[in-house]
């Protein structure tokens, strides 16, 4: 499986398919293909998908174990530089859409387009203390750390408190664009919510960016498209807008 060195960050990846680049970016418990299995075969018939880990994620190596959303989209600026590529189609879930607002506000010679599943304009905060470590022991929620020990193991080398600790911070902090920021997203953009998601809505989104597209899943919640969710219909969405970007 390939590697891309960066500046001291290995990121792992995975890719697939030909044609024009499309970059997804994972949530924050998740890596690339965990978040996006659903996807793999429907994109790759049309694009290059490539599926990297994040820093501080699944199998991307790192002396410093620290991150964070606008971190993360410096990293992946980097990782498109790195790869030789000059511009891509940004498909973020969750903690990647935020990374994918940051890429197309700050980089936007280097997007494309940006499409967001379960996205936000502002931090939604509440519920993130659940998981720290701390929490999580007291509760007893044995099962999700052995789940972020194993998912997580090669990028935190064992140190799973470290990375709860991240993440939650992130959660609570994350999304933080100033509105100079959302004015610089003008790239064609897709935002989509489920009805019943509690961590944002495409409504709010488009306020910040008036000219994008947005979709509300009726009956869906944050992960539509996931496999047993609204996939279908959230991939022939996607990959009609896609093809609708010139």
């Amino acid at each position: 499986m390939p590697y891309a060195a960066l500046n001291g960050l290995n990121v792992f990846y995975e890719e697939f398919g030909r044609g024009e680049t499309v970059l997804f970016l994972h949530s924050h418990f998740s890596r690339g293909l965990l978040a996006f299995s659903g996807q793999i075969l429907p994109f790759a018939g049309k694009y290059r998908c490539l599926y990297p880990d994040f820093r501080g994620h699944g199998r991307t190596t790192c002396d410093d174990l620290s991150w964070n959303s606008r971190m993360l989209a410096d990293d992946m600026a980097l990782f498109l530089d790195t790869l030789k590529i000059n511009q891509a189609h940004i498909i973020g879930y969750s903690c990647g859409a935020y990374v994918g607002c940051y890429m197309a506000a700050n980089y936007p010679q280097k997007v494309k387009s940006l499409v967001t599943i379960g996205g936000a304009a502002y931090p939604r905060p509440e519920g993130a203390a659940d998981f720290l470590p701390e929490n999580l022991l007291k509760n007893g929620n044995l099962d999700f750390i052995e789940d972020m020990k194993n998912r997580h193991y090669e990028a935190h080398r064992g140190d799973w408190q470290t990375y709860l600790q991240n993440t939650v911070a992130d959660w609570q902090q994350q999304p933080n664009l100033t509105d100079a920021e959302w004015k610089r997203i003008t790239c064609p953009a897709f935002f989509i919510n489920g009805e019943h998601d509690p961590f944002g809505t495409c409504e709010e989104l488009q306020e910040k960016v008036p000219s994008a597209k947005i979709y509300k899943v009726a009956g869906g919640g944050h992960r539509p498209h996931f496999v047993g969710e609204q996939i279908d219909d959230i991939n022939a969405r996607i990959l009609d807008f896609l093809s609708s970007v010139h």
